[in-house]
């Protein structure tokens, strides 16, 4: 009985869709446990690319090296083998660990997930592989395949993730992988069982005037892929960081990605001027459109950085399957396409954190691409190679312009897994201040000036809600002494409420922001208060450490323009109120340009009991909205800035003060708290261009 093309069809099908719906099902998980940073994504998205090189060579070696027997043998082995891995759920023990985050989550990843992604992975060359040996040209089922991923991709933001928690998610995929082995195993033997020719390698299936390919042709195989890698990593990472890091903006880039690679493969040849003109004519408005962190609005750069994504992907992805060999050669293809997809996301994900000071790889990417463009037009025309060229020359001008422009205004550069940071010097004495920057977004600032440096500013001024809170809370004090504790350093401008016999404990997870605290800000020097640093992710601290009996507890992490949401659950809250005395009070600053935490907030505060209202404060008295304030734009040093504050004693918001300043919050959100397992920060987004 001959095996049916729609078996090898079904078995790619599901496996497509099955490797890329894992992809944010496991990232979601951890996210919390590395401090809900961007970084997370980008490192998870180079063990998928890893993993994807490694099924691809094990495909190639399999065909060549095995007979057809023994490829079915070991497939099938090895696909049993997995299911010791199932469910899909990462060990808790894995969140509390020390060390080099990247490392700890690529081990994690490899134990929880590492043979299962991995058959995964191997399923589409080696599947590809035996029906060329058994029937035709296998390259519309590499479009087959990237169209089930796009649709596995599609599925969690916008049916799993609003609906089910984590662990059913993980539950479920466990389940589809059970499923999809059976059938891979069936394909493996019923395969086998239909060849009769010995040796079975692929490569014995001549065909006609199949040259192959040079390397000249391999070295840019390797160099697309790799340039359309790094395109989704960078523009992926730059998005987070500005808007939010949440499944829904890591799948857009990655869908847009797996969709240049279908229309690619699938419907013939995308080159030359119609795709890479708009490519570069993108990357020119991203590149400039970089310069100015401070507008970026979901309404605006989403749209032209999307666009310009899928311009350089099919691009990219276009010219490769333009030069796409004869089927004997699929393997090496999908080999030197997946090295040079691992080797983008590596550079992008990895190595740019290492070795970049600044978020520069987005830049160095277009610059990249528009040089690869003009050294393949340089046997074009004489207007069309100078055309390629201009573009090439006008892009490279702005990225160096951006990065010689970030060099020059910043004090410090610095950058690690968490973030990049710069230090900047505003304004002229005896008014000049210093600030702490992440993109566009502020993490605090001081005056330079000796006589004004342990004055608050920035989003603590002695009219904002922290201020009130705390002040409220010494008038409640019997000695009139405070126990502090604040999730978030920055630049510790908070320390300057302390005073003599006071106890303000900071909790950090960027060991970077610790250093620059103490090296270019005094906050911590000058405060009188017994002020100490807890380095770690807060939430883990919190839940090891005894309870502190603090009188304030000031949720205050910001990572970009978001608020990591393990910091904004029931079992957070829990912690929390462990740490606080029973006249206590817990604050969160939700001043933010794309999410709206107050709905959130106060449906928590209904489950919680919490008496809960807002602070807004604008220290100019300007009417507007409660966004943050952005680096690029404020001539100021006082920011506007907005204040959840939380009591279980219903008449702390009553005292002098308070009452005129504290508003209700908004109609708590419909349906239950955030909890660990099931939370959608989607809910929370705020459309619509905010001015920060």
């Amino acid at each position: 009985m001959r095996i049916k093309t729609a078996s090898f069809q079904l078995a790619i099908a599901l496996s497509a869709f099955l490797l890329f719906l894992v992809q944010p099902i496991i990232a979601k998980q951890i996210l919390p446990w590395f401090g809900g940073s961007a970084s997370v994504w980008n490192t998870c998205l180079f063990f998928f690319q890893f993993l994807l090189l490694l099924g691809y060579v094990y495909a190639h070696a399999l065909t060549r090296w095995a007979t057809v027997g023994q490829q079915a043998f070991i497939h099938v082995g090895l696909l049993a083998l997995s299911l010791v891995s199932l469910p899909v759920i990462p060990s808790p023990a894995w969140k509390s660990g020390e060390g080099e985050p990247a490392l700890r989550i690529l081990l994690l990843l490899s134990t929880t997930l590492g043979l299962p992604y991995f058959l995964l992975a191997t399923t589409s060359p080696l599947l590809q592989a035996w029906y060329f040996r058994l029937r035709a040209t296998p390259y519309r089922l590499f479009a087959l395949s990237n169209a089930a991923s796009l649709a596995g991709l599609s599925t969690y933001p916008f049916i799993l993730e609003p609906n089910l928690t984590t662990t059913t998610q993980a539950t479920l995929w466990s389940a589809g992988f059970v499923v999809f082995g059976i059938i891979c195993a069936v394909v493996a033997i019923l395969s086998a069982g239909e060849s009769t020719k010995r040796p079975t390698s692929i490569a014995t299936k001549s065909t006609d005037n199949a040259a192959p390919p040079t390397t000249a042709e391999r070295i840019s195989w390797m160099i697309l892929a790799g340039l359309g890698s790094l395109a989704l990593v960078s523009v992926t990472s730059f998005v987070a960081r500005n808007i939010v890091s949440m499944p829904l903006i890591w799948v857009v880039p990655l869908a847009i990605y797996l969709m240049t690679f279908i229309m690619a493969f699938g419907r013939g040849r995308y080159q030359g001027w119609p795709i890479a003109g708009p490519a570069l004519i993108f990357g020119l408005v991203m590149a400039g459109s970089y310069q100015y962190e401070a507008w970026i609005s979901l309404e605006w750069s989403l749209p032209v950085f999307m666009a310009g994504l899928f311009c350089i992907c099919l691009y990219c992805h276009g010219e490769l399957a333009a030069s796409k060999p004869d089927p004997i050669y699929l393997t090496t293809f999908y080999i030197l396409v997946a090295l040079g997809g691992a080797l983008g996301s590596l550079a992008g994900s990895v190595l740019a954190p290492l070795v970049l000071n600044g978020d520069f790889e987005m830049l160095i990417t277009l610059t990249a691409i528009a040089a690869m463009f003009a050294w393949q037009r340089r046997h074009d025309v004489m207007i069309s190679r100078a055309l390629a060229l201009g573009l090439a020359v006008v892009t490279m001008a702005i990225s160096v312009g951006k990065i010689s422009y970030e060099i020059h205004r910043s004090r410090i550069l610095t950058r690690n897994f968490y973030s990049a940071l710069r230090i900047v010097d505003v304004g002229s004495p005896p008014n000049a201040w210093r600030r702490m920057e992440h993109g566009g977004i502020e993490h605090g600032s001081q005056y330079l000036d000796l006589e004004r440096r342990r004055e608050p500013i920035s989003y603590y001024g002695r009219s904002s809600g922290v201020a009130l809170a705390l002040a409220r809370q010494r008038q409640l004090s019997p000695s009139g002494h405070l126990a502090v504790g604040i999730v978030g350093l920055g630049a510790g401008a908070i320390a300057a409420y302390g005073e003599s016999g006071d106890r303000f404990r900071f909790y950090e997870i960027n060991p970077r922001v610790l250093t620059l605290a103490h090296t270019e800000f005094t906050y911590l020097s000058d405060s009188q208060a017994n002020v100490s640093v807890a380095l770690g992710d807060a939430r883990l601290v919190l839940e090891r450490e005894a309870p502190q009996a603090y009188d304030a507890l000031i949720v205050d992490a910001f990572s970009g323009d978001a608020i990591p949401i393990h910091l904004l659950t029931r079992e957070a809250v829990q912690v929390y109120r462990n740490h606080l005395t029973p006249s206590g009070v817990l604050l969160f600053h939700i001043s933010n340009r794309f999410v709206d935490l107050q709905p959130a907030l106060a449906r928590l505060a209904v489950e919680e009991g919490l008496d809960a209202r807002y602070v807004y404060d604008d220290p100019d008295g300007d009417t507007g909205d409660d966004s943050e304030n952005g680096a690029e734009e404020e001539d100021t040093p006082l920011s506007v800035s907005t204040w959840v504050l939380m009591a279980a004693d219903k008449s702390w918001m009553s005292a002098p003060g308070l009452l005129d300043r504290a508003e209700a919050l908004e109609p708590p959100q419909p349906g239950p708290a955030w909890t660990d397992d099931f939370n959608n920060i989607l809910s929370a987004i705020r459309v619509g261009e905010l001015s920060k």
